[in-house]
């Protein structure tokens, strides 16, 4: 299986699926280390991502969860997956499930203006935002709830106990 932890930066993707996966013992993956160089450098100068620059990063990402499916290796993954076409690409088969960390406006960028040594600042998120179709097709749970709370509603709701 594979869990997709997906939301705007600041939504904790990267803590509850740290979390998640250490108690699962799974694997976990974070989607910004997939990035190239020349993404990271253009959000760490506040500059939104195209779907072009999106585009080679989701297909990474995809690459990598094959290589796990095809191992038959358990995934973790954070991934911001903000529109429909990202997340119907990384959709492989139906041991994707998708987990939406939905949190406003407010408290990610409360959350972000916390964070030391991260390129996603507050131009990053309006952009995500702005970009952000929520999914109606996901598990969607509360951002703004303790995390390991957060990690015990993905575990009942997926059955993994």
């Amino acid at each position: 299986m594979i869990i997709l932890l997906m939301g705007p930066a600041g939504s904790g993707k990267t803590t509850v699926g740290e979390v998640l996966a250490s108690q699962l013992k799974w694997e976990f993956a974070d989607g910004d280390n997939f990035h190239s160089p020349a993404n990271i450098e253009k959000m760490a100068h506040g500059l939104p991502l195209s779907d072009d620059d999106r585009i080679p990063w989701l297909n990474s990402i995809r690459e990598a969860m094959f290589r796990c499916e095809v191992e038959s290796r358990n995934l973790v993954l954070a991934c911001s997956a903000l529109k429909r076409s990202y997340r119907e690409l990384l959709q492989i088969n139906s041991n994707v499930k998708f987990v939406y960390l939905k949190g406003s406006y407010e408290l990610l960028r409360e959350r972000l203006h916390s964070r030391k040594g991260h390129y996603a600042g507050e131009q990053i998120l309006a952009s995500q935002f702005a970009d952000l179709e929520e999914p109606t097709d996901a598990i969607t749970i509360d951002a703004a709830q303790p995390g390991e709370q957060i990690v015990a509603e993905i575990r009942k709701v997926l059955g993994l106990s």
